[in-house]
């Protein structure tokens, strides 16, 4: 295993955490986790040297948080920095910040969590937990020893992570998403290098975007084969996180030994800076390949917006464009039933034209919704 820094810490994290997120389930229901299969990937994560491993409240259901804890008893307790993470978007008085650590102090069989996040931090979960007084609490809950270092997990836009990291002056550490197809996107690497520079420990989850670029479509695989020194999807994905120095840890969700095993086997020989130009060069081609791929050309930009009707256009136009991209049809449906409003949906669009008015791509954006909404409903297969 090879160990970086973490920021102004004195402690070398390994390369590779463990993501408790996406554990074995029995029977298909996210909340029965296989614990025997669990806590074999585990034990063979920790053997391989990871000495951090991360949880949240709400994983599998809230039972991750247990499983976690069970798993931890013994010896490996005090082998790995576990983090687990406020759930902010149920917290409604300051009062629940109290609550739901000390349920998580439980849950977990500890009576210190080693690295505490505000979990999914955005513009309006920000300003909520922030204006009821959480780093004032987490300053009491860190003085009484319950916390040892305070950090934050992140889903918006690259100012919204800068006002966060500027308003506070003891943050430890931050979680954000990048990958090599994600490096203008919500944090990216402006704020990966931003916070680094201010002396975080920068957490990468994602690295292989929920696994989507783990199962290339065939133009990004006979990219790949040419590669001199071959390597897996995976692995291209995760070695190009590792060659950059601003990155304490990489994150892996995964839900089998052989996933545990082919992680740690690509922890072992990443290095900063280890990929060469031309490495560096195929890699961006293949970036560049998944964007041709993408039937929409918006950049996520926002002008759109607000739309009169409500309508979460970038959203909308971002989801169905990975399910192209990446061939994820499923999921994203699945995420468009169940994790979009109705009022944002692109069914509200009533072709009023306003959009059409601000987007600099000229994009003709009700056509794009139409299409869109009969794709992710169900009522078109592509």
């Amino acid at each position: 295993m090879q160990y970086r820094t973490f920021g102004c810490l004195d402690w070398k994290p390994s390369a590779l955490g463990f993501g408790a997120m996406r554990l074995p389930v029995l029977d298909g229901d996210p909340k029965r986790i296989d614990e025997e299969q669990a806590t074999a990937m585990l034990q063979l994560a920790i053997d391989g040297g990871v000495n951090y491993v991360d949880t949240a409240y709400p994983y599998h259901g809230g039972t991750g948080e247990v499983f976690i804890g069970k798993a931890l008893e013994g010896g490996n307790r005090s082998k790995v920095r576990l983090a687990t993470k406020l759930p902010c978007w149920l917290v409604t008085g300051a009062d629940d910040f109290e609550r739901y650590l000390d349920e998580q102090l439980a849950r977990l069989c500890t009576e210190s969590i080693d690295c505490y996040l505000l979990h999914s931090l955005s513009k309006g979960t920000w300003s909520k937990v922030r204006d009821l007084g959480v780093l004032d609490w987490a300053e009491r809950a860190k003085a009484d020893g319950r916390i040892q270092h305070l950090g934050f997990s992140f889903h918006d836009s690259y100012p919204v992570f800068q006002e966060i990291i500027d308003a506070y002056d003891n943050w430890d550490f931050c979680q954000i998403q990048y990958n090599y197809m994600d490096i203008e996107q919500q944090a990216g690497r402006r704020g990966l290098q931003y916070a680094a520079a201010k002396g975080l420990g920068v957490v990468v989850m994602e690295p292989i975007r929920g696994g989507h670029l783990a199962n290339p479509p065939d133009p990004i695989k006979m990219l790949w084969s040419q590669a001199e020194n071959p390597r897996s999807p995976a692995d291209w994905a995760l070695q190009w996180v590792w060659d950059q120095a601003e990155v304490s840890l990489v994150l892996s969700g995964m839900s089998t030994l052989a996933q545990v095993q082919e992680n740690l086997t690509s922890a072992e020989r990443s290095q900063i800076g280890s990929l060469s130009n031309e490495e560096q060069a195929l890699i961006a081609q293949a970036c560049e390949k998944y964007r041709t791929m993408s039937p929409v050309p918006c950049t996520g930009c926002g002008y759109c917006q607000p739309c009169p009707q409500g309508v979460r256009i970038p959203a909308v136009l971002e989801l169905y464009n990975e399910a192209i991209m990446y061939n994820t049809a499923i999921r994203s449906r699945f995420v468009y039933a169940n994790w979009f409003r109705p009022e944002g949906k692109a069914d509200r669009c009533t072709r009023c034209g306003q959009c059409l008015e601000h987007c600099p791509q000229a994009i003709p954006i009700p056509q794009w919704l139409e299409k869109a909404q009969r794709f992710l409903s169900g009522e078109e297969v592509r």
